[in-house]
């Protein structure tokens, strides 16, 4: 279990942010471990299909992502320091990670050094810069071709955390969050397996990043000097990697057009004109009309997100399908 205590401060200094990075470095259990990753199944597929054909050597990122994991060293995962952060500048912070700080984390990994991680620690600034190679052509093969899709579903996270705190603080944030997280007298818990830790924020505040490669866990950085971070599993994630024929319910349809009851049941996550499109098999286009027709009529709203502009259900709409799903 990891206790983190919240000061007033602390709850003033939540920020939100996703990872390139952290997507990269996850998604490698999922590789090794595809049956505790169900879900992943169809990027699982393509992911080793391209990787094969392109003859990447993951070695590196199998030593520093272990199976069973108990440990990934924070120097490759570290906490986002904006918003939408670019891989390359990620990639960049990796590599000018302190040796001291590079040999400390491997220590911490306790499990015997395979031989990339005894080069690493016996030449870091080498070492980091074969890790980022390696990360780099895995990024370009496995998952650039899914990153669009994956972005759309985390934007729509953040957005969706965004506004419960601003609802409610802190309580309200973590209240749906994850079931392994919880909220309580100014401590967030979060329940881990080997971590055991308890410690005061002291004005660091948390860093929130949803994955879509952390599920269905969460993932912690509590040790200084890193900024404490919490990744986990966002809302919508069953529909990552799906494509086609969602249909809203009957009932629903029946009134309301069949097109524009299917996006609304789409819309679990606030999600881009283009990845509706990809989801329903609609055009964008299409999309785009009844998208403009549901707003009209207070069943969505949109929000600008960088370039992407979101689409979210209102609670009139998320009435509306509870009674139809209910009949």
């Amino acid at each position: 279990m990891l206790e983190l205590a919240f000061s007033t401060e602390d709850v003033l200094r939540i920020r939100f942010a996703f990872s390139p990075l952290w997507e990269a470095v996850v998604s490698v259990r999922a590789l090794r471990h595809p049956a505790d990753r169900a879900l992943h199944l169809p990027w699982i597929r393509r992911a080793r299909a391209a990787l094969a054909e392109a003859g990447v050597d993951l070695g590196p990122l199998l030593e520093l992502v272990p199976q069973p994991l108990r440990y990934i060293p924070d120097f490759l995962t570290p906490p986002p320091t904006t918003p939408v952060p670019d891989f390359t500048a990620e990639l960049a912070a990796v590599r000018a990670t302190a040796p001291e700080q590079v040999r400390a984390e491997l220590r911490r990994m306790g499990t015997p050094a395979g031989p990339f991680a005894a080069r690493l620690a016996d030449d870091p600034a080498s070492g980091l810069a074969e890790l980022a190679d390696t990360l780099t052509e895995y990024w370009r093969v496995a998952l650039a071709p899914d990153w669009p899709r994956v972005r759309g579903l985390l934007e729509g996270e953040i957005a969706y955390r965004a506004r419960r705190l601003a609802e409610g603080g802190a309580y309200l944030l973590f209240g749906d969050l994850h079931e392994r997280v919880s909220f309580a007298d100014d401590r967030l818990y979060v329940r881990h397996k080997h971590w055991h830790d308890s410690r005061s924020l002291d004005g660091a505040g948390l860093v929130l990043v949803p994955s879509v490669f952390a599920w269905p866990s969460v993932y912690t950085i509590s040790q200084r000097p890193w900024q404490p971070t919490l990744l986990y599993p966002p809302r919508g994630i069953a529909t990552v990697w799906e494509s086609g024929s969602a249909v809203g319910p009957q009932a629903l349809g029946a009134v309301l057009g069949r097109a524009r009851a299917r996006l609304l049941a789409e819309l679990v996550a606030p999600a881009s004109t283009t990845e509706l499109a990809r989801r329903t098999g609609l055009t964008a286009g299409a999309v785009s009309q009844q998208l403009a027709l549901l707003r009209a009529a207070g069943l969505v709203a949109s929000h600008r997100a960088g370039r992407v502009v979101l689409y979210a259900r209102t609670e009139t709409a998320d009435a509306l399908l509870t009674v139809s799903a209910a009949r």
